[in-house]
């Protein structure tokens, strides 16, 4: 696998519409992905003395987080709307290899800030709702 550059792994929202049509949300200057999968302890005494897991069962989830300059941007304005409403809609993650990652999520936490000498910024956090698919 190539190494790729991080100014490539670009967050998008939808915009509502149907078909889905993705904005980048601009100004990001670090976005993070986690996969989370909650492990089914089925250990028993036919183990021998080994840990076992159920393939398949317990909750999984995509947890997204980012930082990055505030630009006023139509993509940003949608996103502080999903935050302020508690609105689940369509997210995707691109990476600059064209792989893609889709799915709904809900703003868990939106943060602006700003320095008295400096530029405005934010932070947010996305959780997953429902199924995540790569493309």
């Amino acid at each position: 696998m190539a190494v790729e550059k991080g100014s490539a792994f670009l967050l998008k929202i939808g915009d509502g519409g149907a078909p889905v049509t993705y904005a980048t949300i601009a100004g990001l200057r670090a976005t993070q992905l986690s996969v989370n999968g909650e492990a089914v302890n089925i250990t028993s005494k036919d183990s021998g003395g080994w840990r076992q897991l159920l393939p398949g069962a317990g909750v999984r989830s995509v947890s997204v987080s980012g930082a990055g300059i505030f630009t006023g941007s139509a993509a940003e304005v949608r996103l502080r709307d999903h935050a302020l409403g508690g609105a689940i809609d369509d997210y995707e993650l691109s990476f600059e290899s064209g792989e893609r990652l889709r799915g709904r999520f809900l703003v868990t936490r939106l943060d602006y800030a700003g320095d008295y000498n400096g530029e405005r910024t934010y932070t947010l956090s996305l959780e997953s709702s429902g199924a995540v698919s790569a493309l």
